[in-house]
């Protein structure tokens, strides 16, 4: 499989090599021994969650208080998404800004994101199932949010989509409003978390 990171450190996109045969298709989805090498530590998957989408639902910013936060590994079983990656650490030199990657059921490709950052993906077609390797398990009084339209963060939906928004995502704070109430990751902190890891 091919690692590639993108534009927000700690985070990756990973391509598996596929298989196909007049059967099906085979692949790895996931190699803890692979993914080890780049992010310098084994992703500990105590959780995995699956949710599943109509087409234009909007899941997220989502993101969890560091410690102990919630690294993220993300693929689409069933359909096609695009997946956000959005730097909520404040103090990062990439903080506030995004990366995106479509997963599909046709590339198989998955996102890996640590501990600190935010999470959010826009389904393209209806029945969209996403799978989430998590390496800590949901905890309510840690986990936030950020609005998936704030302006200020700027996420770029597809053409045509008509978002469909939680009652709770849509009530959530701007990128600004949560950095102003102290709600937001540094990312000193997340870092010295990181190194504990290895």
């Amino acid at each position: 499989m091919e690692i590639r990171p993108l534009k927000i450190d700690g985070a990756w996109e990973i391509s598996p090599r596929l298989f196909p045969d007049d059967r099906g298709v085979f692949l790895e989805s996931f190699r803890g021994d692979h993914l080890a090498e780049v992010i310098g530590h084994r992703l500990d998957v105590v959780q995995t969650n699956v949710s599943v989408s109509a087409c234009g639902t909007v899941r997220g910013i989502h993101f969890a208080d560091v410690p102990v936060g919630q690294a993220k590994y993300v693929t689409a079983v069933s359909g096609s998404l695009v997946d956000y990656v959005v730097d909520l650490r404040v103090g990062s030199p990439t903080f506030g800004q995004w990366d995106s990657v479509v997963l599909d059921a046709v590339d198989r490709r998955a996102v890996y994101l640590a501990e600190g950052l935010g999470h959010a993906f826009c389904a393209l077609e209806d029945g969209t199932t996403a799978h989430y390797l998590c390496s800590a398990a949901y905890n309510p009084s840690a986990e936030h949010g950020i609005h998936p339209l704030d302006p200020g963060v700027g996420l770029v939906l597809p053409d045509g989509i008509e978002p469909l928004l939680s009652p709770k995502d849509a009530a959530a704070p701007t990128l600004t409003e949560a950095q102003e109430s102290g709600l937001l990751p540094t990312y000193a902190a997340c870092l010295d978390f990181r190194a504990t890891q290895r």
